[in-house]
């Protein structure tokens, strides 16, 4: 029996975490700043206040999202990433790293 982690629940340990941290972005965002004001003489100006609050938590999300997929990649092992990157080849300087 393998110990890898299916794709299906890497993928939603990190979407679930970056979801709830973004909705909560969003709320103290938009409850310090109008989304109307801060759209005036942009290109989005016409947008109406639930496109702005739409248009925020996407924006939250994917950064949400951005910064938990690197932390997950940055919480393996070194040797785990050498490897995988390399091939599982030894260039014989795991000793000096």
């Amino acid at each position: 029996m393998s110990n890898e982690i299916p794709l299906v629940q890497r993928v939603i340990s990190i979407l679930w975490p970056s979801f709830l941290t973004s909705s909560l972005a969003t709320i103290l965002f938009f409850t310090a700043f109008d989304p109307l004001y801060l759209l005036a003489g942009t290109a989005l100006a016409e947008l109406s206040r639930m496109g702005a609050y739409t248009l925020g938590f996407f924006l939250f999300w994917g950064l949400t999202t951005l910064t938990s997929g690197l932390t997950c990649y940055f919480s393996q092992p070194c040797d785990e990433n050498r490897r995988r990157t390399r091939g599982g080849h030894d260039d014989g300087l795991s000793s000096a790293l």
